[in-house]
């Protein structure tokens, strides 16, 4: 059988393309739609359907797009209540893609209208399952989003509908069908994906402790509410996106493709109380930028940390980049629904400054710097990892403050006494500490490779949570 993963690793995501007799479908289409259609182009095919697993919280889906732009209909499981044309598949409902058939298989639990899409090949082999985020691999998907957008949901009541759909519905499927899954790991649709991006249903059965054979009910939905974290802000109002509409990715770009000089860009900025968002490395947004810009790099967990770090999908963003990825941040931002791009600094930060306008910087410091600071005297280390990753190992008596909850505890950093920043690599460290500079704190250094040079250097270490633990 045809079929191809998409997968998109900043997002962890996963689109599938399949094709047969001229006619192909696309799952779960990301924001920009030009590569699946030149895919389809390539095959001499027409998209024909689109098929969305449920309504999807971390990303904007294609969807609409892709019917303006091809004709093809859209395809969503059963409860399905969307505000425009779209096909409300029936529990076991046929559709045709050339020689290939594909069952929609009502699988509730993540979302209400969840469904697994059964791919038979033209053979009438049943071929493989495209789940969505109700089965990862090694994983099964966070029961708790959809209640955040439908009133009278609770997660237990959703933990209950998934445990049904896998036993009823997954399981009893043939053990050589092949899962493919929306997301693999790094997304936050769930808490333990395996970076595997496929399997075997038969190996999944063995392996992912969801499909235990013996877990009762009320075991699955005990270990399934787990351990599960706040999801990011962003994810409700993707989900309403997803079900109302939204603007065409074309004038989203159209909007904020726009080369702004470093006069124009001061002026922009004031008049548009915009945000100035700096997508280059940590290293040269601490050597220069633009004073009150945020640094969340292109290169990491773009798209997911502008979601928690800025609440409204509607904050007016103006772009400093490196030359040439402009185009690159702006769909970034669209495939999770920040579309008020309003432009970007022509020919990056050396135009600011050639401009002769004022830029601040950021101190840095090896980890062999700290060493020797600590040695000295007693300084204020602040991790800004992940609870899970701090609670693992971390440096002796420092302080856990995550970046997602540092606009809760600004509290813990103090103005008058100095302190110094780590994450595990410096990307994180570098966002927390531009956060910090625009609202006042200047009092500060971020360490160099954070905490991967900090044990490097020999600082020592602990795996206890001491009671200097903040969350």
């Amino acid at each position: 059988m045809k079929i191809e993963q998409i997968y998109t690793g900043c997002l962890a995501h996963a689109a599938y393309y399949i094709e047969s007799n001229g006619e192909a479908a696309i799952f779960d289409p990301l924001r920009e739609v030009q590569p699946y259609i030149d895919r389809a182009k390539k095959d001499n095919a027409k998209i024909k359907y689109v098929f969305e697993t449920h309504f999807h919280a971390d990303f904007v889906s294609g969807h609409l797009d892709l019917q303006k732009k091809t004709g093809a209909q859209i395809v969503f499981g059963p409860g399905a209540k969307p505000n425009y044309e779209a096909i409300i598949a029936e529990d076991g409902q046929l559709f045709a893609i050339g020689n290939y058939k594909v069952k929609a298989i009502h699988t509730p639990g993540h979302t209400m209208e969840s469904t697994t899409y059964l791919l038979v090949d033209d053979n009438m082999k049943e071929h493989g399952i495209i789940t969505g985020d109700t089965l990862f691999i090694g994983d099964v998907g966070r029961p708790d989003l959809a209640q955040h957008v439908v009133a009278d949901l609770t997660e237990e009541k959703l933990a209950g509908h998934l445990y049904d759909s896998l036993r009823n519905k997954i399981m009893p499927l043939r053990d050589d069908l092949i899962v493919y899954p929306n997301h693999g790991a790094g997304s936050a649709c769930g808490k333990k994906m395996s970076k595997e991006t496929t399997d075997t249903l038969g190996n999944q059965k063995k392996t992912n402790y969801a499909l235990r054979a013996d877990m009762t009910r009320e075991e699955f939905i005990q270990e399934l509410l787990t351990g599960l974290t706040t999801p990011p802000g962003y994810f409700p109002q993707n989900v309403l996106m997803n079900i109302g509409g939204y603007e065409s990715f074309d004038e989203i770009m159209k909007q904020a493709a726009t080369p702004l000089k470093p006069a124009e860009f001061e002026v922009a900025a004031g008049e548009l109380e915009a945000l100035v968002l700096d997508t280059r490395d940590a290293e040269n947004f601490a050597e220069g930028h633009i004073p009150g810009s945020i640094n969340i790099g292109l290169d990491g967990n773009f798209a997911p940390w502008v979601g928690e770090l800025i609440p409204d999908l509607e904050t007016p963003i103006l772009l400093v980049t490196e030359i040439g990825r402009e185009e690159e941040a702006i769909t970034r931002l669209s495939r999770v629904g920040y579309d008020n791009t309003r432009g970007y600094l022509k020919n990056g930060l050396g135009s600011w400054k050639r401009a002769g306008l004022a830029t601040e910087k950021i101190n840095r410091i090896t980890a062999e710097e700290l060493k020797k600071l600590l040695s000295e005297q007693k300084i204020k280390v602040i991790d800004v990892r992940k609870k899970s990753e701090y609670d693992s190992e971390h440096l002796l008596d420092a302080i856990n403050v995550p970046l997602n909850q540092i606009n809760q505890h600004l509290d813990q950093f103090a103005k008058n006494e100095f302190f110094v920043l780590h994450c595990a690599g410096g990307y994180r460290s570098m966002i927390a500490a531009s956060i910090l500079q625009q609202r006042g704190w200047d009092n500060f250094s971020d360490v160099i490779d954070g905490f991967k040079a900090i044990k490097e250097a020999g600082l020592p270490v602990s795996d206890y949570v001491c009671p200097s633990t903040l969350l």
